[in-house]
């Protein structure tokens, strides 16, 4: 089963993947004469008032932007960055900035497209890929739109789910044995348990409950985390030039920075831009769902706060936590995707066993905000497929997955996910393509800017 999966994922991430991903954002760079750039202090200003916005009845441009962080800051911060250091080396981090450099434009496209062509429903609204392939294309085109939802509901059972519950007790276990307190088998289904019936009980309230709780927990628990990370770089403050070394050297000669434990340049090139996508998701249209849900004006004000989404989440959290890693007298095990041990094993490192616990509260509530926010995604796709009404169902058997994922292996997981990943951008990334004059519009429009 492995070695299928490594397969199919090998193709699914090749060449033409990394070429269509890059090759949109790059497309759209230069089309919006690197807007990501150029308005970026636009960008900051509308975060910043939306921010401190009084609320509305509606689904906030601030609560959407948390649904969505709710759905990207998470085990990929933590895990996932730790995984592409040991299976990439630290050139990975390089390519994961590069990528995410490119993704704010691809994410600034995405929440564009999804709130001018979402619809209304009894819930709010809803938008997305799916829908964006809807009412923007040619009704030659609107098979993607079914395909993206199949794609995204396996996603959500797979990514939103069994990752991030496989994360959660991989960090437990790791917190338990540092503190030399025994756990079973039992402990790991409960923590099961406990999860699917937090998301049910929240996905059942739609939408705007979604983005309460999305609103009060991601920015609190990803301040607390930045400023752990940023103790560790404080008193490893000597290390940060070779850190920074390593990754610009291990972007280009892997194996001078690794011992040769790690292979080519594009595998480095190939591990920071799977990893880069599967923590901010630009470019696979997730998170424009969540975006489709705010009540903006305009939509390239909603376009502001998906650059915002790939800059605070993969520039910020993902940076901050490689650092903290390189920084560290921790070893890395390169060509072993240890994922949240390595990462534990580092902040111990500075701040001794307590850190194993703090790190694995972190991941319990990433993981919980990730899956809360896949959920929603996974909802809207079923709407999609299968119409309003029957959308309860897939909470259900979401609820039953999560719980399920427990029996899962850890590198089975992530390996399952990321291919599921990149099938998903395949139809988004076609659209996005063909909607490019759109988007374009929307940035010289009037209030754009």
């Amino acid at each position: 089963m492995d070695k299928l999966l490594q397969s199919i994922n090998g193709v699914v991430w090749g060449v033409p993947a990394l070429v269509l991903i890059l090759g949109v954002g790059l497309a759209y760079s230069f089309a919006t004469n690197f807007a990501q750039i150029r308005l970026f202090p636009q960008a900051l200003k509308t975060f910043f008032g939306k921010l401190f916005k009084k609320k509305s009845g509606e689904v906030s441009a601030f609560q959407a932007l948390c649904t969505a962080l709710a759905a990207t800051v998470g085990t990929g911060n933590i895990a996932g960055v730790a995984g592409a250091i040991a299976i990439g080396g630290p050139g990975a981090i390089f390519w994961m900035w590069v990528s995410a450099v490119i993704g704010m434009i691809t994410k600034f496209a995405e929440a564009v497209l999804a709130v001018k062509f979402r619809v209304r429903q009894k819930d709010g609204y809803a938008g997305g890929p799916m829908y964006y392939i809807q009412n923007g294309l040619h009704k030659r085109w609107h098979w993607l739109g079914a395909i993206y939802c199949v794609f995204g509901i396996v996603a959500a059972f797979g990514m939103g789910n069994a990752t991030q519950i496989n994360a959660v007790i991989g960090g437990i276990h790791s917190a338990l044995t540092a503190l030399e307190i025994g756990y079973s088998f039992r402990l790991d289904l409960l923590i099961g348990v406990a999860a699917s019936v937090s998301v049910t009980v929240l996905l059942l309230g739609g939408a705007r409950r979604v983005g309460k709780f999305a609103e009060m927990l991601v920015p609190f628990t990803s301040v607390a985390y930045i400023l752990l990370c940023l103790g560790v770089l404080a008193l490893r403050c000597r290390a940060l030039p070779q850190a920074f070394n390593s990754i610009l050297l291990g972007a280009f000669s892997p194996r001078a920075v690794t011992g040769g434990l790690v292979g080519s340049a594009f595998s480095a090139l190939r591990i920071g831009v799977s990893r880069g996508v599967f923590t901010n998701e630009a470019g696979m249209g997730t998170a424009a769902i969540a975006h489709a849900g705010a009540a903006v004006k305009h939509p390239a004000e909603q376009g502001y706060m998906g650059m915002m989404e790939v800059f605070l989440d993969t520039i910020v959290i993902c940076t901050l936590t490689a650092l903290a890693i390189l920084c560290c007298d921790a070893q890395i095990l390169y060509g072993v995707d240890e994922g949240a041990v390595l990462t534990a094993r580092a902040f111990s490192s500075v701040y001794g066993p307590w850190a194993n616990v703090a790190l694995a509260l972190f991941l319990c509530v990433f993981a919980f905000a990730t899956m809360l926010g896949w959920g929603l995604y996974g909802v809207r796709c079923a709407q999609y497929l299968f119409g309003e009404s029957r959308w309860k169902l897939f909470v259900f058997l979401q609820a039953i997955t999560i719980t399920g994922s427990v029996f899962l292996k850890t590198g089975t997981v992530w390996m399952l996910s990321e291919t599921v990943n990149g099938l998903m951008a395949i139809p988004n990334l076609i659209a996005l393509w063909l909607l490019m004059p759109v988007t374009v519009k929307a940035i010289y429009e009037k209030g754009a800017s």
